[in-house]
This record gives structure tokens, sequence and C-alpha cells, in this order.
């Protein structure tokens, strides 16, 4: 899965074409967007690509949006979930492991600033563990003499994590300026 894009990728979901149409109108000026129009196409496109965010329609015929949300957190889906139906919450939502809930029909500043702070949850999340895996890489280079790869193909593993964390993380945050700050702390030993 290539981690190419610079804009947030948000996956939409609803088995109504004109619904998931509409919805990657109102976002294509501000996030990258790919359209699914069932459960089945939601899983595919999530196996297919990097995703942010997920709008996911809760009632679908063909795998239905629960269904949808449970497997993408038993895959530890790395994004968030936005579950849009016109299914008023009942108690069963207690026991939905979702992000957030929009109740159709949705206008199109709504659309655009929850698809906004859940970018800016992800971005802070995913920074947290870009700079727990950077630190690790950055002490496992210090250990050897010349900050050459050990052999052992784990600091390679943390090397291409880290990178791939940071592709993401730039993808996601607006400012910078904590990455900056970040990388001009001197970590080595003295």
């Amino acid at each position: 899965m290539p981690d190419t894009d610079t804009e947030p990728r948000v996956l939409i979901v609803d088995d109504e074409q004109e619904v998931a149409d509409a919805y990657a109108l109102r976002l294509r000026d501000v996030c990258a967007v790919t359209t699914a129009y069932g459960g089945r196409e939601a899983l595919a496109a999530v196996d297919d690509r990097v995703v942010d965010v997920v709008l996911l329609d809760r009632h679908m015929p063909d795998v239905s949006g629960d269904d949808v949300l449970a497997t993408l957190r038993d895959r530890e889906f790395a994004g968030r979930v936005v579950m849009v139906t016109a299914v008023d919450p009942d108690v069963n939502v207690v026991d939905l492991p979702f992000d957030d809930y929009l109740c159709k029909p949705i206008d199109r500043a709504d659309v655009r600033s929850v698809v906004d702070q859940q970018r800016q949850i992800l971005a802070y999340e995913t920074l947290g563990e870009y700079f727990r895996v950077k630190s690790t890489e950055l002490v496992l280079s210090a250990q050897t003499p010349s900050g050459e790869p050990t052999g052992s193909g784990e600091d390679e593993a943390i090397r291409e994590k880290a990178d791939r964390l940071e592709r993401r993380v730039r993808r996601l945050l607006e400012d910078e300026t904590v990455l900056t700050e970040f990388e001009a702390v001197d970590r080595t030993l003295a």
C-alpha cells in the first residue's frame, strides 16, 4: 500500500450511491476521497489502501455498517470511523466501537468539520506513535559505532515503520512545528 498522497484519505461507505457521491463531492477539495457502495466493497477498499477516516453508513443490505465496523476493529484498523446513518441510535450503540456518530441528513459544513476533527485526532495519535518508534530507531543507531544497521533486521523494520508513520503524520498534520521541534532535540549519548 503506497503512501504517496499529501491529503488525508477518507473512505465514504453508503449503499445509496447518490448519498456517497454527495459526501465525496463535499470533501473532494479537502481530502483524497474513495467511495464504496456496500460493506464488502468498503472492506476491500481498506485492504487496498491506507485510509485515515471512514464515513460509514450503518444500515446496508450486503454487510451492515455494524459488521464492517466490527471487522475493521478486529483487523486493528489504524484510522477513525464515523457512523453516518438515518437510524436514530438506540441502547445497542453503547457496544459499537465508533469514533463519532452522525444522523442524516448532514450538511456540507458538518461533513467537513467531522472529517477535520477526526483527522486531527488521528494526527496526534499517530504523532505519539511516531515519536516512540523514531526515538527507538535513534537509540538503536547510536548503539552501533557508525550508526549502521546491526544486521538483525529489527532495526530495518523499525526504520521502515518510522518512515511510514512520518509520512502519515506529515499528511495529517496541518502544522509541522512539533516535528521540527522533535528533530531539533539532541538525543545522542554524551
